[in-house]
């Protein structure tokens, strides 16, 4: 096995992820593209809202990023979305310009409009949205207009990629027939397993992938959510089994528990399963920040890859090793996903980070005896307040326990 896969300067991860047992039954494409959706799926994450302005500058630093798709809006929501669809437009990204279409004349001609690239056609196929959203509709009816608007649309020069709404949760029967009589169809160019209440496990991915794949042939997406935690897993389980892309969004954004994560299915295509993207990794930390902040959206300080704390220790144990060899305490090199580690002090803190932040402030030396001393009041300060010491309230205690 070639070490490089699993063990190089950017990332040392687990060997038995490529063991050729563990891979033997994968189906992994070339490359894994990315459809963000950020500024459409994402902004439905409660009280987000983008101005067009927003949207525009977010889509041009997602270009930069390298994903390969951007979803702009569903432009009948808003003038405001009508704006922003033509701003992005207007800047001539590398990426594909695509805007969300229900299955209605009036979304189809305002996306021509608009000028993109392509249409998520959607239409409901889930039974619990047929069942108390779409109460109307029948079988026909899904199937007829799905059938309709998707060649309309590839009649006038739009890429579809079909998006039967909560199919995870759909009747079997009616799902298949929905792919036989409209993923078939050489007016769709891709479909969509679309997860919508995140419920699908990464081994039905796998065999709904393959399964759907088996029935018409078409490009196979991913679009899932986090209600249960699964959205990277399922996302990467459909890439195994033949999938091509996958709807992310920056920083999970999206309604309830958000979308899945751009940067982490990014870092875990490339690190855990060694299938290339177009990501710019160096520049998913900034990019990711000036999202959070144009969305005032807040994220766990210890999410994987752009958490505030996802390279930060306070232990005291090996801590010199996020200097000396980062690798040996992170899955991945900080740089390489555009961090830093760090190190804070606090209850946990040992005598190598007094030796290690008392050079960093350009402070002498201590004896073994005053550097205890130091130690024993860090650990007693940061009980009581129950958080961390500061950089001045270092100083004050060492100033206190020298005398100087």
């Amino acid at each position: 096995m070639d070490e490089s896969l699993f063990h190089n300067e950017n990332y040392w991860v687990s060997c038995f992820n490529y063991f050729d047992e563990v891979r033997k039954d994968f189906n992994l494409p070339e490359r894994l593209k990315f459809h963000d959706v950020t500024l459409r799926d994402g902004e439905q994450s409660p009280g987000v809202a983008f101005r067009a302005e927003d949207k525009i500058a977010i889509a041009a630093l997602l270009d930069d990023l390298g994903v390969d798709r951007i979803e702009v809006a569903l432009p009948a929501v808003s003038e405001e979305d009508v704006k922003a669809t033509k701003g992005v437009v207007a800047l001539k990204p590398n990426a594909q310009v695509f805007v969300l279409s229900r299955g209605m004349a009036s979304d189809v001609e305002l996306a021509l409009e608009c000028g993109v690239d392509g249409i998520i056609l959607e239409l409901p196929v889930g039974t619990p949205r047929l069942k108390n959203q779409f109460k109307d509709w029948t079988e026909d009816d899904v199937v007829n207009k799905a059938s309709h608007w998707a060649k309309y649309a590839k009649n006038k020069g739009l890429e579809v990629v079909l998006f039967p709404m909560d199919c995870t949760r759909a009747e079997p029967a009616f799902f298949d027939r929905v792919m036989n009589e409209v993923g078939t169809l050489e007016a769709v160019d891709g479909i969509g397993i679309v997860d919508t209440s995140g419920s699908l496990t990464p081994q039905a991915a796998v065999w709904l992938t393959k399964h759907i794949k088996g029935m018409t042939g078409k490009r196979i997406e991913i679009h899932t959510h986090g209600d249960f935690g699964m959205g990277v897993a399922t996302s990467l389980a459909c890439m195994t089994a033949g999938a091509e892309v996958a709807h992310v969004s920056v920083a999970g954004l999206g309604e309830r528990t958000g979308n899945t994560p751009l940067d982490e299915t990014a870092v875990s295509a490339k690190t855990l399963y060694g299938v290339d993207t177009n990501i710019k990794y160096d520049k998913l930390y900034d990019v990711s920040m000036e999202v959070i902040r144009r969305s005032k959206f807040q994220i766990a300080q210890s999410k994987p890859v752009i958490g505030r704390r996802s390279f930060t220790r306070e232990s005291g144990m090996g801590v010199d090793l996020i200097r000396k060899q980062p690798l040996a305490m992170f899955g991945v090199h900080p740089s390489w996903v555009g961090r830093e580690a760090e190190y804070v002090l606090g209850k946990k803190s040992g005598l190598i980070s007094i030796e290690m932040k008392l050079g960093d402030l350009g402070m002498e030396a201590l004896s073994d005896e005053d550097s205890l001393t130091v130690l024993t009041a860090i650990k007693t300060l940061s009980l009581d307040k129950q958080g961390l010491v500061t950089d001045e309230e270092f100083v004050e205690i060492v100033k206190k326990v020298t005398g100087k």
